[in-house]
């Protein structure tokens, strides 16, 4: 038997890869979001109570499972009045199966069945994207606001109302039909897109990445291609195995960031380029190329080229203008700037960054502020520098781009030295 401190570290790594993959197949099976997210924190605080005395089981995830239905169940029966989804009882009783059942194609299944209810056209865009980062990738609400730029008590607000309107419109728990995919799949496609920005750069917290949620990302778009063979879905596949070829060389022993012209590619994962870079044809011999396609074709400029000086900007810059055509914003307008100062000089770029942040429009996003304290620091301006770099560093909310931040504070000039 392992020793107490063994079985709770397996439970915390447990809970941290395996409990939204528990909690899909009890949304499922209990027919209601509340209920399973109830069920869930039953089934690990029945593990704690018995996984030292009784070992951790073969199958932990289908132990939870099953722990978590049953106790679901003899709570529902103990009510004599609840407030479910009409027929939350019977749906939970009705399924006959045991532990030995519960498959890894089962938990695949389960997870798409709950990405597609979340991503229902009958909810708000809004909403589906804070309840797929907040049902099936576990954000807590802080996250969620932080990744949508929005506020706790307003990511809470749609959650609620999201559950709501499934429960009481009875939006079905299934793939839809590959008839109703199409029309379906840009909003999944959204929301996954976010679920791995948040893995490859965590909006806050100790960490820079969260591989659970990039793995997490890359596994449900892989699968929706091998359901739809959509260009747009290819596309996203490649874009995220050609950033993600690049997570190792992002940080370095101490977790602090390394910037993509200072990593050693020859930590680079080759495999995922290469299948990165194949999907990106795909995706681009399509007959109507999408912003994914594109931002494909990017990120494999940036993976096979030999430098950061040595990668070909004046196409990067193209094809900038492209998915400035496709899907204008002004994150990707920011993107393009920095192309622009790396194919002809650090003014160019910065002109076009001062006048992206003269609108309002990124304001409080750290890294406009950053990018341009870096643009200024390249050409001597460096209290400019230092008060973009001090602003970036306000807003900042990851620790690793924060000791960044306050590093390249530290190496630029002190204020007495100005005029030396």
């Amino acid at each position: 038997m392992a020793p107490d401190g063994e079985v709770s570290a397996a439970i915390e790594r447990i809970y941290r890869e395996q409990s939204r993959r528990v909690f899909a197949t009890l949304v499922r099976l209990l027919g209601d979001f509340d209920a399973a997210e109830e069920a869930l924190h039953e089934a690990f605080a029945a593990a704690i109570a018995q996984w030292p005395e009784e070992g951790i089981p073969a199958n932990p995830a289908a132990w939870l499972v099953s722990t978590g239905r049953f106790r679901a169940i003899d709570s529902m029966r103990r009510m004599a009045r609840f407030e479910r989804s009409p027929g939350a009882l019977d749906a939970a009783l009705a399924p006959e199966w045991n532990v030995e059942e519960i498959d890894e194609k089962m938990f695949r299944d389960d997870q798409l069945r709950l990405i597609f209810t979340c991503c229902h056209p009958a909810l708000p865009p809004a909403t589906r994207v804070a309840m797929t980062l907040r049902e099936i990738c576990g954000l807590t609400t802080e996250e969620v606001a932080s990744a949508l730029l929005s506020t706790p008590p307003a990511v809470a607000q749609r959650i609620v109302r999201g559950k709501t309107k499934i429960r009481e419109e009875r939006i079905p728990y299934r793939v839809p039909s590959r008839g109703e995919l199409p029309e379906r799949l840009d909003s999944v496609l959204s929301v996954l897109y976010l679920v791995f920005n948040e893995g490859y750069s965590a909006s806050r917290g100790a960490s820079a990445v969260r591989k659970g949620l990039t793995a997490t990302a890359i596994h449900l778009t892989r699968t929706l291609v091998s359901l739809l063979s959509d260009p747009e879905a290819i596309g996203l596949l490649a874009l995220m195995l050609l950033h993600d070829s690049r997570r190792d060389a992002r940080t370095d022993a101490e977790g602090d960031l390394v910037l993509l012209d200072q990593q050693d590619r020859a930590l680079w994962d080759r495999v995922k380029i290469a299948e990165g870079e194949s999907l990106a044809r795909r995706a681009l011999a399509a007959t109507a190329v999408g912003p994914y396609a594109i931002q494909a074709a990017i990120a494999a400029l940036h993976a096979t080229a030999p430098s950061a000086s040595g990668t070909n900007w004046t196409e990067a810059v193209r094809l900038y203008d492209l998915l400035m055509r496709a899907a204008p914003s002004p994150v990707t307008e920011l993107n393009r700037a920095v192309a622009i100062a790396m194919r002809d000089t650090p003014e160019a770029g910065l002109l076009q960054i001062d006048a992206i942040l003269a609108r309002g429009e990124l304001r409080d996003y750290h890294l406009a502020h950053a990018a341009r304290a870096d643009l200024c620091r390249r050409i001597g301006r460096v209290e400019d520098a230092r008060a973009s770099y001090q602003h970036a560093l306000a807003l900042a909310a990851q620790e690793p781009e924060r000791r960044f931040l306050e590093r390249r504070l530290r190496e630029l000039r002190p204020p007495a030295e100005k005029n030396v």
